[in-house]
């Protein structure tokens, strides 16, 4: 899906235009972005906005099926903000298929943050090393991503093996 995608009219922005799509962003995952006189840029990718500081992608804004817009962080913004909310832990045996880009089943999810609501963005870490693997949309809220043994749990929007992760910006 995103292999064909590519980072278009790449920009410079002040802070004050993207200050409210920060904003949420800390707010939605109690994180201090700390971006108080760093280098900020905007960029398509594909149907998404970039927010990159320094170089580094990241934000992302999407849209939800609903055509809603969401501001999150990217992984490379997780492995920076390890405690984010939003989360839900996965066990070994999801990795593999999380790495493919796979949509992640509630058997193989260990724990998740209570706060989750059905449709919101979160993202996925191992329980071990707490590391970002994907972020996704939750079909279950937090709770039921814990208890619930069949079934999907998060749709999958972004992974660790996807080119976005990879690229050098």
């Amino acid at each position: 899906m995103t292999r064909d995608w590519s980072i278009r009219k790449r920009r410079p922005v002040r802070r004050k235009n993207i200050a409210p799509l920060l904003k949420d962003l800390e707010e939605a995952l109690d994180i201090d972005l700390a971006v108080e006189g760093a280098f900020l840029e905007m960029a398509e990718y594909g149907p998404w906005q970039m927010v990159l500081v320094d170089k580094v992608a990241i934000g992302v804004e999407v849209k939800n099926a609903d055509g809603e817009r969401f501001a999150f962080l990217t992984l490379r913004g997780f492995l920076a903000h390890t405690d984010a909310k939003k989360w839900v832990e996965v066990d070994h045996g999801a990795i593999p298929f999380l790495m493919k880009g796979a949509d992640c089943m509630v058997a193989g999810v260990h724990d998740a943050d209570s706060t989750i609501k059905e449709g919101e963005l979160v993202w996925i870490r191992d329980m071990t090393h707490k590391r970002p693997l994907a972020i996704g949309w939750a079909t279950l809220d937090g709770e039921h991503l814990k208890n619930t043994t069949k079934g999907k749990g998060i749709k999958t929007l972004h992974w660790v093996g996807d080119e976005l992760w990879d690229m050098e910006l």
